[in-house]
């Protein structure tokens, strides 16, 4: 029986919530994590489904350049980029420094 998308939007949901404050992972790190390797773009449609109110810390995913993906400017950013320095996660240019901050369970 193949997996919902519920299912799926779980399983990633899971593994983000994982994430320790202070770190990051990248969306095809959480993919792989989920059991959907090479599935990153997978990760965004599921961040994207989180319900109104959610505690899951969709802020701690970024892109595999160790960027914040959402559109420079946008309240989105903002918000990623205010969590993530008020959890420690430094920030310079839209960009996170992997080597440090990544998580690796």
């Amino acid at each position: 029986m193949a997996d919902t998308s519920v299912d799926l939007n779980q399983r990633i949901w899971q593994v983000v919530a994982s994430i320790p404050p202070g770190e990051v992972s990248t969306y095809g790190d959480v993919a792989r994590f989920a059991g959907l390797p090479g599935a990153a773009r997978r990760v965004g449609y599921a961040l994207r489904q989180l319900p109104p109110g959610s505690k899951v810390p969709w802020h701690r995913v970024i892109n595999s350049q160790g960027r914040i993906s959402l559109p420079a400017g946008s309240a989105g950013e903002y918000t990623q980029r205010e969590r993530l320095e008020a959890e420690g996660v430094r920030v310079c240019g839209g960009k996170v420094a992997l080597g440090r901050f990544r998580w690796q369970p």
